[in-house]
């Protein structure tokens, strides 16, 4: 049930070092070009005269070419090596950004977007099976609370640092960055890197799961982002739902699945881990962008001092998610996670009683305890998620826990967009519009929350005495 310390006790201390470097820069990598670009986008738009529904495709288009592909990549690198599939999609990722950079049309920002997020799918599906296998289970919870640490590194530096690049060299520099930092990963994965070798070497795969998968993804994202729009939309997302439940029937009928099934249907650790992770995000994601709203129109501040207060968390979730690793291999990871999601769940709830007079001290606070909370469950959860499978699954477990991800984040974005559509109906959030504003915040943060408490029930559960 659990992994084989066999290959992290023969890894070489520099090996383990390169894979702890190249998965840091990696992970700060993906996370940074999304925040970055997500500044850069009414200066792309202005360039090249594009719409909002072509704006709006610029970061949809990465988000559902990852999810599409994250677990597929996963189960790839099972079964031809993770290094290699790691190394091709940071070769991909590099050489669509730098790509990018020299974009003609929005159509052509648009397209390469998707192979970008391609490319980040492969690496983030292998990441942490990388670690895993490198780091025996008593340095694990250490090592993946750095590897954790570097994501969040990245959203906080993709606001400030992709505006001043935009302001100071143009929309174009903040891809131009991707290509040396890639370029450095690709190197030092290419010289210091072993490879572990192919884990279910001799196995097909599952092009027919995969298709349904990826259908079904395509399907419930899709529909998910335009829930406001009527009745077609909500019928795109439930047959999104319905072919998830098809394509798990399906795979457990298949001798070399795409995914395990046995593993959500067996192993309590894995898939209750997975759960919580999945109510986890879809509790905790919206918080920023409600916040973000929130400080600007009103608390009324510009938008460099909105950044600066929001920072807050993503500093908190960086310095101590290493912290969080090392308590994770002291102590059952399941336990440590369930700690964390418990701060969570008091932080989303004491968000949903801020109004218009509520003081920044006690906002900065909330996110001071949400970053705190997430670094305690995010780092704990991974180690608990792959620290509960076989080594011929880690690429499976990888890909399948940042579709996890994925998926709650979608869902969380889901929630807002209708009440929006319910609170505000046509209307944009404007000073004229706070009141309402204001009341589809407080609903969903209570929504949120009730999520939360789901995560609570899912990591608790997973643990024996449960």
């Amino acid at each position: 049930m659990s992994v084989s310390d066999d290959n992290a006790n023969h890894t070489r201390p520099s090996s383990q070092t390169a894979t702890l470097v190249v998965v840091c820069v990696a992970h700060f990598l993906m996370p940074f070009m999304m925040s970055a670009v997500g500044i850069a986008l009414p200066v792309i738009g202005r360039e090249f005269s594009a719409s909002a529904v072509q704006l709006g495709l610029v970061e949809t288009t990465y988000v559902l070419s990852a999810s599409v592909f994250l677990l597929a990549m996963g189960r790839l690198g099972d079964l031809v090596g993770r290094r290699q599939i790691f190394r091709l999609g940071l070769a991909i990722f590099t050489v669509s950004g730098g790509l990018i950079s020299q974009a003609w049309s929005i159509h052509s920002v648009i397209l390469l977007r998707f192979f970008q997020g391609m490319g980040g799918s492969m690496v983030m599906a292998t990441t942490m099976a990388m670690v895993v296998t490198a780091f025996p289970a008593s340095q694990r919870g250490r090592a993946l609370g750095i590897a954790t640490a570097s994501v969040y590194a990245g959203i906080s530096c993709g606001p400030f640092l992709g505006g001043s690049l935009v302001s100071w060299l143009g929309w174009r520099s903040i891809f131009y960055l991707c290509v040396p930092l890639g370029i450095m990963a690709f190197s030092v994965a290419t010289v210091k890197l072993t490879e572990e070798g192919a884990t279910a070497k001799g196995e097909s795969f599952d092009w027919r799961g995969w298709i349904i998968y990826a259908l079904s993804i395509l399907a419930l994202i899709s529909g998910v982002m335009r829930l406001n729009r009527g009745g077609g939309w909500w019928l795109l997302a439930l047959m999104g739902v319905c072919g998830l439940i098809l394509f798990l029937w399906y795979e457990a009928r298949q001798p070399y699945p795409l995914l395990n099934t046995n593993l959500l249907r067996h192993n309590r650790m894995f898939a209750l881990s997975n759960m919580a992770a999945l109510f986890n995000y879809a509790g905790t994601f919206g918080i920023t962008f409600f916040l973000s709203l929130y400080l600007q129109y009103v608390k009324g501040f510009p938008p460099h001092t909105a950044g600066l207060v929001l920072i807050a968390q993503p500093i908190v979730q960086t310095v101590f998610s290493p912290v969080c690793g090392r308590l994770s291999d002291r102590f059952p990871a399941a336990k440590v996670a369930t700690l964390g999601m418990f701060l969570c769940a008091v932080g989303i709830g004491a968000a949903a009683t801020i109004s218009k007079t509520t003081s920044l001290a006690f906002i900065v606070l909330l996110l001071v305890v949400l970053g705190a909370g997430f670094a305690l469950f995010s780092t704990a959860n991974t180690s608990a998620i792959m620290g509960s499978v076989a080594a011929r699954d880690l690429g499976v477990a990888s890909g399948f826990s940042a579709s996890m991800r994925t998926l709650g984040m979608m869902a969380s974005m889901a929630i807002i967009t209708v009440m929006f559509s319910f609170y505000l109906g046509e209307q944009s959030v404007t000073l004229a519009t706070q009141n309402e504003f204001i009341q589809s915040m407080q609903v969903s943060l209570m929504v949120f929350s009730g999520l939360c408490i789901v995560a609570i029930v899912s990591s608790f559960g997973r643990h024996p005495s449960a």
